[in-house]
């Protein structure tokens, strides 16, 4: 039996990778603009160079063995790295173009993406910029798996689960922005006429409408930081629902700056600031080393402009 041979070269990278996120060879090929035959054939030259299998057949998809994992798990990294070389050199030629995978959490969507979509089309029109919707957890997942360049994230102080800490390892997490968590209260409320930023407190007696999974731990830490537990009657992830409740009464709640400027206030709601402390910070996760490739840094630099905009400029915790 030959000796293996435990080298790859980048095309294997990228196939086995292709191989893992499609879940088939033809789904590879589809994505690498390969031929079925010539991703089959790349597979089997690495299997006997390696003396081990790479993939199996699992009814009719595949899954990649042990060995397809370890070599999958180091693709995204290299091609990362491999991006960041071609990027430079780009750079050097004064070109700034190709496209870049961004994802967002869902307040996001209405607010930062149309403004940064603006500037890029009018600062880099040679830059493409791809979007998909996703909770923090998801979008840092995703840019470990290399199914994005940049995830636009957020955090809350105190969060136990906060996805910046070990889930971001090996990542570059750079906080741009602060977004204010607002109560939202039904215009006659008596907090509703205060000045200023209010403190949680004279809301114990309140019913609550809780948000996001995320956002409803953070009300809990809010809260019983303030001495109380929340009583919670509802429960939903649509911010436009909760103003609602709010304007009919039914109870109080609190939203990040940004959902709230997503959509017009609805008549009969009223919001007022909670202490900046309690702000969620807004975060830009990316790959180690892909703020080196001109695209992704380009969209980084704008996407920072624009955080600061909406939210007033301030990107320092008090």
């Amino acid at each position: 039996m030959d000796t293996p041979d435990y080298r790859l070269d980048v095309t294997e990278l990228r196939v086995v990778r292709a191989i893992a996120d499609g879940g088939s060879i033809t789904a590879a090929a589809s994505a690498l603009g390969y031929s079925q035959p010539a991703v089959s054939q790349q597979i089997k030259r690495l299997e006997q160079r390696l003396g081990v299998p790479v993939v199996e057949r699992v009814g009719r998809r595949m899954r990649l063995t042990e060995a397809g994992r370890v070599i999958a798990r180091h693709a995204a990294a290299v091609a990362t790295v491999i991006e960041a070389a071609s990027g430079e050199l780009a750079e050097l030629a004064g070109l700034r173009s190709g496209t870049v995978r961004m994802v967002g959490f869902p307040s996001a969507s209405p607010t930062v993406l149309p403004r940064l979509m603006d500037r890029l089309a009018h600062a880099e029109p040679g830059l493409t910029l791809t979007y998909v919707e996703a909770e923090p957890p998801e979008a840092i997942a995703d840019v470990r798996a290399d199914r994005a360049d940049i995830a636009l994230t957020f955090g809350y102080p105190g969060d136990r689960s906060d996805p910046h800490g070990e889930n971001a390892r090996g990542l570059d997490a750079e906080v741009i922005g602060y977004d204010d968590l607002l109560a939202v209260l039904p215009a006659g409320h008596p907090a509703a006429h205060g000045v200023g930023a209010m403190e949680i407190a004279p809301l114990a007696l309140e019913a609550w409408i809780a948000g996001c999974p995320r956002c409803r731990g953070h009300l809990l830490e809010v809260c019983g930081r303030a001495g109380f537990d929340p009583e919670i009657r509802f429960e939903t992830d649509n911010f436009v629902a909760v103003e609602q409740l709010v304007a009919q009464g039914i109870g109080v709640a609190t939203l990040p700056g940004l959902a709230v400027a997503s959509f017009p206030l609805l008549p009969g709601v009223v919001t007022r600031p909670l202490p900046a402390s309690e702000r969620r910070a807004i975060h830009a996760v990316s790959a180690g080393g892909a703020g080196r490739v001109p695209a992704v840094a380009s969209v980084l630099g704008h996407l920072r402009a624009v955080v600061t905009e909406l939210t007033g400029g301030d990107s320092h915790e008090n």
